[in-house]
């Protein structure tokens, strides 16, 4: 799911609290000392620009000497240390829910905002989906639709975003790539139609701005509306007539998730329309951001690390690596935010019950304590689990997952489709990448006006990359 710290960047990067210079990457604003000599924090600097381009010397403030900071600018309790985070979250009666109503509002009665029995419950009508033998099937799909997407560029050259010179071209990746293709997945496995695919990018775009403030929350809520009215004439025809999906060869292989969902029976009871478009919606709301940020930051990363994309390039195998490496150092999802059922004590400071507490996966995945060097991007990193994604979690031998789609209960149903998603549109591109480089030259650069921009909290929003085309 769309994080805070997302929804709020490009908002923060043009209106936030310029009281803040922009420092040099990896060093903090000085906000002043104690008589002792542990540094002050000001909250305000959340709230700007140099805190979104150059975060982590700042969670490395909270984590060494707040590690529960109580920020009563925002009234929000922030964790930032990767054992407080993994404890919270595996404790379903203590920290249960993201708070009530930040969801529901634009997504409607999704499992968000469940707990317990119930959560579970919601959560495995659609997740049992998109794991398993159920998202191998969805393979086909994946790779045909980033097939397409590609031979389409021939077809864009001389646009703004496919540019040919001699047997060079270059392309911005976002554009045409990254940005549509896990919407046109998502789409298809869930089982609408192709003549539906333009409303369902309205539909995706006006509920994720609807959810990041009130400005865009009635577009949100009539995008909303309108999916529910067009999915309930779908489940009428999915309820007497499945459809499928189908292999290369066009042999059916499964039923789509709607046809699914359709089927699927709660108490002796059929789910109704509107649960369905709730689920539906849930999965458009957490599988569209969350693939574009890593298969954007994935690349941008790779390809500022020549050694390391040369041996994914040499071994396939690697691509996991690399992924879970972008999820640690550069994840686009920033966190997820708790409120507490009882009140609670973490280090000293007493937290009231209801308190909003927001758990920073970004600090996590940056904490010392676990991760060493963790500002270096190192694919063969030995204290980083890169295997299957577990929801239990994996911490033996040294190894400790990432927290970028969190771990226990809430942890993002969606992880294993954004993970098969970006590294199989990933391995597609790179077949048809010769000699590929990013163009540094069209990409922002950071207050020096020589270096690159840094990635900061938010993904990649453009990557310009030049490559050797194929000539007829």
């Amino acid at each position: 799911m769309v994080s805070i710290f997302s929804e709020l960047a490009e908002q923060v990067s043009t209106e936030g609290d310029s009281t803040f210079p922009l420092m040099p990457v990896g060093e903090a604003v000085d906000m002043g000392h104690t008589a002792d000599g542990v540094p002050l924090f000001d909250p305000r600097i959340f709230d700007s620009p140099e805190f979104f381009r150059n975060p982590y010397p700042y969670y490395r403030i909270l984590r060494d000497h707040y590690p529960v900071f109580h920020d009563k600018l925002h009234n929000t309790y922030w964790v930032t240390r990767y054992e407080d985070i993994t404890e919270c979250y595996f404790d379903d009666e203590g920290f249960n829910t993201i708070p009530k109503g930040s969801s529901s509002g634009v997504l409607g009665n999704t499992q968000l905002e469940l707990s317990g029995v119930e959560h579970r419950r919601r959560r495995n009508l659609y997740g049992q989906h998109l794991v398993g033998k159920s998202l191998k099937l969805r393979v086909p799909a994946i790779e045909r639709l980033a097939q397409e997407m590609i031979s389409s560029w021939d077809e864009q050259a001389g646009s703004e975003f496919v540019i040919d010179e001699g047997n060079k071209r270059t392309i911005e990746l976002g554009k045409v790539f990254a940005d549509e293709f896990p919407i046109r997945v998502v789409c298809e496995v869930l089982g609408f139609p192709k003549d539906a695919q333009s409303d369902f990018y309205y539909w995706y775009n006006s509920m994720m701005s609807g959810l990041g403030g009130s400005t865009t929350h009635k577009q949100g809520l009539e995008a909303r509306q309108h999916l529910e009215d067009y999915v309930a004439g779908i489940v009428a025809q999915r309820r007497q007539e499945p459809t499928f999906l189908y292999d290369e060869a066009g042999n059916p292989i499964g039923k789509d998730i709607i046809t699914k969902l359709c089927e699927t029976k709660i108490d002796g009871g059929y789910l109704s329309t509107e649960e369905i478009t709730s689920n539906i919606a849930l999965i458009v709301g957490g599988g569209g951001e969350t693939t574009r940020g890593a298969i954007m930051n994935l690349w941008c990363l790779l390809l500022r690390h020549p050694d390391q994309f040369q041996a994914v390039l040499d071994d396939g195998d690697n691509w996991d690596k690399a992924f879970h490496e972008m999820l640690r150092h550069s994840s686009s999802i920033g966190g997820q935010p708790r409120q507490n059922t009882f009140d609670v004590e973490m280090h000293g400071v007493h937290i009231p019950a209801g308190s909003l507490m927001q758990m920073v996966d970004f600090s996590a995945n940056h904490d010392e304590r676990i991760f060493a060097e963790p500002e270096t991007f190192n694919i063969f990193r030995e204290d980083l689990y890169t295997g299957k994604l577990l929801r239990s979690g994996y911490r033996k031998e040294g190894k400790c997952n990432h927290m970028a789609f969190g771990v226990g209960p809430h942890l993002c149903p969606g992880a294993w489709i954004s993970h098969q998603e970006a590294v199989s549109g990933s391995q597609i591109l790179a077949r048809h990448f010769k000699n590929v480089r990013i163009r540094e030259d069209l990409m922002p650069k950071d207050i020096d006006n020589l270096s690159s921009a840094p990635m900061g909290i938010v993904s990649v929003r453009s990557l310009w990359l030049e490559f050797d085309r194929q000539l007829a």
